[in-house]
C-alpha cells in the first residue's frame, strides 16, 4: 500500500468558504442517469475564475467547485457562473444536470466507472460500493487561521450534523421507491469502513498521530480515505463538512455555505464546552434520526439527558448565530433556511410532491433539473 504525507496545515483566512457540489447527469430522453462526464468534460471550455468541473468516481456524475472565497456572495456569483457554463454545454450535448442527494430510480449495476487510477482503485478496493457510490453531495469547507482551531472546529461542528442533516435533506428515493428516508444518501456513504464521526481528539498532534496509526495499521493511504462527516483539510486550511446531499437550488446551496460560515465563527467566538465523550455515544442515532425524519427528528442530549426536536434546536440554532451571520454579511442568505424550518418544508418533501403530481419519476427528475438550471424555482 503507497501511503500519502499528511503534510503540514496550510492556515487559511479564517472563515473563508469553499463549496463543492456533486451533480447528476441525466438524459434528456428519459431523465435516467447517462455516462455523459468524460465526453461532456473532454469538449468543455469554460472560465476557471468561477471554479472547477471535474470528475466523479462514475460516468453519471460531475463535481463543480468553487474558488476560495471571503463572503457567501462569492460562492455565490461562483456557482451561478459554473451553473451558466453546464447550461450551455450540456445542452448542446442533449443532457440535463439535477440536484439531490440520489437518483430516484437508476440502477447502479449500470454505472461505469471513470477512467483515473484513483478511481480504479477505489473500484478495486471497495467493489460493488463504488458504483453504489454513484449519490451526491455537498461539502462545504470553512478556512481556519490554526491546525489547532481547526481540530477544534471539527469537534465542535459535530454536534451540528444532524442540522446540516436536516437543511440539505433531498434523496427520499432510492431504485424507484419511496425510502421513507429524508435523506438516504447517507447510506451508501454509512458502508464505508472509515465514515462517521472525527475521534474525540483534542489537538493537531493528536490528529496526526492517529492518522499515522491508521496509516501504519493498512487502514488508510491518505486523507481522502476519511469519510468523517466532519474532517479537517490540511493541504487547504479548512474545516469540511461532508453531510449534506446536493440541494435541488444553488441558492439552497450557498445558504448551507452561509449556515456554516456563521456557525464558526459563534463557535469560536463563543467556545461552548464540547462534551465530545458524551456526543460520541449519541452521534449515530441523532445521524439517523436527522436522515430518517429530517426536520421532524427528535435530538439526543447527553448532557441534559433528553431528547430535543430538531425542529426547535433549528430555529434556536439561526437566532443563535444572527449577529455573526450580520457581521458576515451574509444573514440575507439564512432567511431561507428559517422559511423551511417554519413551514416543515425542504427539498425532500418538494420531490415527494412532484411524485404526487406526476405519478412518475421521469417528470420528477425533468422537473429537479429544470430546477437547478434555474428554469423552474
Amino acid at each position: 500500500m503507497t501511503t500519502k504525507a499528511l503534510g503540514d496545515f496550510k492556515d487559511s483566512a479564517a472563515f473563508s468558504l469553499g463549496v463543492e457540489l456533486e451533480l447528476q447527469l441525466v438524459s434528456k430522453r428519459d431523465f435516467d442517469l447517462t455516462r455523459g462526464a468524460t465526453d461532456l468534460l473532454g469538449s468543455l471550455d469554460y472560465d476557471e475564475r468561477f471554479g472547477e468541473i471535474k470528475l466523479e468516481i462514475t460516468e453519471s456524475m460531475i463535481e463543480i467547485s468553487t474558488q476560495p472565497q471571503s463572503t457567501v456572495d462569492g460562492i455565490a456569483a461562483d456557482l451561478g457562473g459554473l451553473r451558466d457554463t453546464l447550461r450551455q454545454h450540456c445542452e448542446r450535448n442533449n443532457i440535463g444536470v439535477c440536484g439531490g442527494g440520489t437518483h430516484p430510480f437508476h440502477h447502479w449495476p449500470e454505472r461505469r466507472i471513470c477512467p483515473g487510477d484513483r478511481f480504479n482503485d477505489l473500484y478495486q478496493r471497495y467493489g460493488y460500493l463504488a458504483k453504489q457510490f454513484t449519490v451526491f453531495g455537498q461539502h462545504v469547507h470553512v478556512g481556519c487561521t490554526s491546525a489547532d482551531e481547526a481540530i477544534w472546529l471539527t469537534q465542535a461542528l459535530g454536534v451540528y450534523v444532524p442540522a446540516f442533516i436536516a437543511l440539505s435533506a433531498s434523496s427520499p428515493f432510492v431504485d424507484g421507491v419511496d425510502s421513507f428516508y429524508q435523506s438516504a444518501r447517507l447510506n451508501a456513504v454509512s458502508a464505508f469502513p472509515l465514515s462517521g464521526q472525527c475521534p474525540p481528539l483534542g489537538s493537531w498532534q493528536e490528529f496526526t498521530e492517529h492518522f499515522a496509526f491508521l496509516q501504519a495499521c493498512g487502514i488508510a493511504q491518505g486523507i481522502k480515505d476519511l469519510y468523517w462527516d466532519v474532517r479537517p483539510k490540511p493541504e487547504f486550511g479548512t474545516v469540511e463538512i461532508r453531510v449534506c446531499d446536493t440541494p435541488l437550488t444553488i441558492e439552497q446551496a450557498t445558504s448551507l455555505a452561509a449556515l456554516a460560515q456563521s456557525l464558526a465563527r459563534w463557535l469560536l467566538r463563543t467556545r461552548p464546552p464540547l462534551h465530545t465523550a458524551k456526543q460520541a455515544h449519541v452521534a449515530r442515532y441523532n445521524k439517523f434520526q436527522a436522515c430518517r425524519y429530517g426536520l421532524e427528528a427528535m435530538i439526543s442530549d447527553p448532557v441534559n439527558l433528553c431528547q430535543t426536536p430538531l425542529k426547535q434546536t433549528l430555529a434556536d440554532l439561526l437566532e443563535a448565530v444572527s449577529d455573526d451571520a450580520r457581521e458576515l454579511d451574509c444573514a440575507h442568505w439564512l432567511t431561507p433556511l428559517k422559511q423551511a424550518v417554519a413551514e416543515n418544508m425542504g427539498d425532500a418533501a418538494w420531490l415527494r410532491a412532484r411524485e404526487k403530481q406526476h405519478g412518475n419519476m421521469n417528470d420528477v427528475v425533468r422537473e429537479a433539473s429544470e430546477r437547478l438550471m434555474g428554469k423552474n424555482n
